[in-house]
């Protein structure tokens, strides 16, 4: 025990020496391309923006995210045409007066029963048309749907992959990726004949469906990313980062086996998602960014 003991009082203090030195040698931090979906600061930001004005937390938690080195934000408050109470021109401005880039955004809409039972989709893509046009205003790369209701039947899950895949050309032809992000009870089976996830792979077309993996979601299954990349390489461009609590700390997520597979995968830009905290918000996001930055198998960027 008194060796493990000094073991680790020795790593602690050669860390501490490492970081010392970096600051009286002028060493720049290390810099990789990290987004952040702003879920993450939902506390901060869930109250700015009220009445058309810009409130001053949402101005100072873009500038305090851009200062840890996020490069990216994920928007997930769409809403009557506007992000966090924004146009979408201004939240564009906004992301990038902070110093990062406006990457995707997680909105979405369900399909109806009468949809459903009729395969007729046409008035739920009226909706999608609009939220194109605002997304493209925004600068969005990416438009995830986050979530989807369980299919009661296969036939309804084959009307949403091709519902996916119409909204998927749609975005396509406005220069935007469409894409899907899970949770875990898409790893169940529809009817008890085919697993949800993997039906949707299958039937939503590569060219015009992204799948942004969650990656903590997938293990909380009870599966493999890893095993899932190798599966379907190439179909998982972008990653949702995220862990039980803040990112890297909770030893159930095997990142590094995660990251060593990326190219199989086909990932293209990594979001950090802190969904649980164990601390005050803003340096549950910090201590998940350090994580990242410090990483050696985490590259600095996988932008083709």
């Amino acid at each position: 025990m008194k060796i493990r003991f000094y073991l680790g009082m020795l790593a602690v203090l050669a860390m501490m020496t490492a970081c010392s030195a970096n600051e009286t040698s002028g060493e720049k931090p290390v810099k990789k391309e990290v987004c952040i979906q702003l879920y993450s600061v939902r506390d901060i930001l869930n109250n700015c923006n009220k009445d058309g004005n810009v409130s001053p937390e949402y101005t100072d938690i873009l500038n305090k995210l851009a200062k840890m080195g996020y490069t990216s934000v994920e928007a997930a408050n769409y809403n009557d045409g506007k992000f966090y109470g924004r146009t979408p021109e201004d939240f564009k401005k906004d992301v990038e007066a902070a110093g990062m880039k406006v990457l995707s955004s997680h909105t979405g809409k369900g399909l109806s029963d009468e949809e459903l039972a009729s395969g007729d989709f046409s008035e739920s893509l009226k909706w999608w048309d609009k939220c194109i046009a605002d997304h493209k205003a925004a600068g969005m790369k990416y438009i995830v749907c986050p979530s989807m209701s369980t299919p009661k039947t296969v036939k309804d899950l084959e009307t949403y992959c091709k519902y996916y895949n119409e909204i998927g050309k749609r975005c396509q032809e406005n220069g935007m990726t469409f894409g899907y992000h899970n949770h875990a009870y898409e790893f169940g089976k529809i009817e008890d004949q085919v697993v949800m996830y993997d039906y949707m792979v299958e039937h939503t077309d590569p060219a015009l469906v992204l799948f942004e993996m969650d990656v903590y979601w997938v293990v909380r299954a009870g599966k493999s990313p890893v095993d899932y990349f190798k599966k379907y390489p190439g179909r998982f461009k972008v990653l949702h980062i995220k862990d039980d609590r803040e990112i890297g700390q909770s030893g159930m997520v095997g990142f590094d086996a995660i990251f060593n597979n990326a190219e199989v995968a086909g990932v293209q830009d990594i979001v950090a998602e802190i969904e649980g905290y164990s601390m005050p918000v803003e340096e549950s996001v910090k201590v998940s960014i350090d994580y990242l930055l410090n990483a050696p198998f985490v590259k600095a960027s996988y932008s083709k």
